[in-house]
């Protein structure tokens, strides 16, 4: 089987997706308007075909007219590649590419703001959207309010396809580097304002000046275009012997920071937080999760029943919530119940299957 991924291959998820269905024997080629930040992609069974040096900005409308070029350089692609099928990850930049090729069949992936923010920008960004899901042969969403979001626009069905983990892999361990006296807090995720990076700051500065009697260390861990401005804020509460800020780290290293935070925070302002890797991730691993109501959250944490759910933009209940867990301690049996949510639902080797079962179907038509 051969699957043409248009995917940022900057993108830990595209990363997944690829190296897992090349281990399964597919072969695997990429097209992307992205540049990886290191060569994951050095395996037998992928080919990336197209890659630029520098990032394309396919959240401006004006380069989305620009990009249309690229739908002759991806045709050439398909003709050199023969891939039996064509995926886009996004429905608005590589899902309009895509869609402008012809080929069939063609699977479009929805992932977040693409359905959330895109099509609400203008009547014209709307009917975009709409040519792009109209064109796929299937439509798939890593979860179930993200694919109410897609039914707003088409009449067709979407797949609920879900982002797992290796359960192998994110799972309790010791960490070597961590010291029994310090409480380690922080999030794994790419350190932008959309996912309250602002309020994690500020309820570290709540959490601080309570518990003066306790050691703390809280770490952003992830990529972020502007993580000076971050380093600065933190400079400037007086925070900065309390916080680590990582930057982008191999993905093959997230494990090992799951297991060193003693509470995880997923607190994104937003709804375009569909789905919710990090959390399934450190649900996986047993910890105490902390997220905000946005509905993919909820979703993924069990309306409640795997970790504390606080408010959007709310430093003082996310310091709540970290007080309560400091006061009453981690339910080491929410913990493996949470694991074990992961394992029914969220599992990486399932979800993985689902995908090639989807493609056989394909093929099969």
């Amino acid at each position: 089987m051969k699957i043409l991924l248009l995917s940022d291959t900057y993108s830990e998820h595209t990363e997944k997706w690829a190296l897992g269905l090349a281990d399964k024997g597919i072969h695997v080629g990429l097209f992307s308007f992205n540049k990886a930040s290191y060569e994951w992609h050095l395996h037998p069974n992928i080919t990336v075909y197209f890659e630029p040096d520098s990032k394309i900005d396919a959240d401006s409308f004006l380069t989305k007219v620009a990009y249309i070029k690229y739908v002759s350089i991806l045709k050439k692609i398909i003709k050199q590649f023969k891939p039996d099928i064509l995926h886009a990850h996004y429905a608005t930049s590589y899902g309009l590419i895509g869609a402008l090729t012809g080929f069939k069949p063609f699977v479009l992936s929805v992932w977040g703001s693409d359905v959330y923010s895109f099509p609400k920008k203008s009547k014209l960004h709307k009917k975009i959207f709409q040519y792009n899901l109209k064109k796929a042969s299937v439509l798939l969403s890593t979860s179930n309010v993200m694919k109410e979001e897609v039914q707003l626009y088409t009449k067709k069905d979407v797949i609920v396809t879900p982002f797992g983990v290796d359960t192998d892999l994110f799972k309790p361990q010791q960490h070597q580097d961590k010291d029994p006296s310090i409480t380690y807090i922080g999030t794994i995720k790419p350190i932008e304002e959309k996912y309250g990076i602002i309020y994690i700051i500020d309820a570290a500065d709540i959490i601080i000046k309570k518990y003066t009697d306790k050691k703390f260390k809280f770490y952003l861990v992830g990529p972020g275009n502007d993580l000076n401005h971050y380093h600065q804020l933190i400079e400037q509460k007086g925070l900065k012997d309390y916080f680590v800020v990582t930057g982008r780290i191999p993905f093959s290293q997230v494990q090992h920071y799951h297991n060193l935070l003693d509470i995880f925070l997923n607190v994104s302002i937003d709804d375009s937080e569909s789905f919710g890797v990090a959390v399934v991730e450190a649900m996986a691993c047993e910890k105490p999760v902390i997220v905000t109501d946005a509905k993919g959250l909820v979703e993924v944490v069990g309306n409640g029943d795997f970790a504390k759910i606080v408010p959007k933009k709310n430093a003082q209940e996310i310091a709540n919530a970290i007080a309560d867990i400091l006061n009453f301690g981690a339910n080491t049996e929410i913990g493996k119940k949470a694991r074990q949510h992961v394992l029914q639902h969220y599992d990486w080797k399932n979800n993985l299957q689902l995908m090639i079962t989807i493609y056989n179907q394909l093929i099969k038509k």
